[in-house]
């Protein structure tokens, strides 16, 4: 998740479907990226299971997949959780 989202206009299209579905080109309208590069970035978002598709009429809207954004906030919490319980323990060297 953090690895998608260290793309600046990757986290730009999911800051922007964060406020509900989109058409390729209204996310090229917001963003001034070309279409093609929009469509390069939904496609990998996609094939991650992070943004979902969905045809209507003679477009395709996109939207986020909260669960997994869901997932991965939990996971980090925990993992912050931990971090910060652990912080004063040193692994003793051999």
């Amino acid at each position: 998740m953090i690895r998608l989202l260290a793309d600046p206009l990757r986290q730009q299209l999911v800051e922007l479907l964060a406020a509900g579905p989109a058409c390729t080109c209204h996310l090229v309208d917001d963003t001034g990226a070309k279409q093609p590069t929009i469509s390069h970035h939904l496609k990998v978002l996609r094939e991650a299971g992070l943004v979902e598709s969905e045809p209507y009429g003679r477009y395709t809207y996109y939207r986020l997949n909260p669960e997994l954004l869901e997932t991965a906030a939990d996971q980090l919490s925990e993992l912050a959780a931990r971090a910060r319980s652990s912080a004063a323990q040193r692994r003793a060297c051999e």
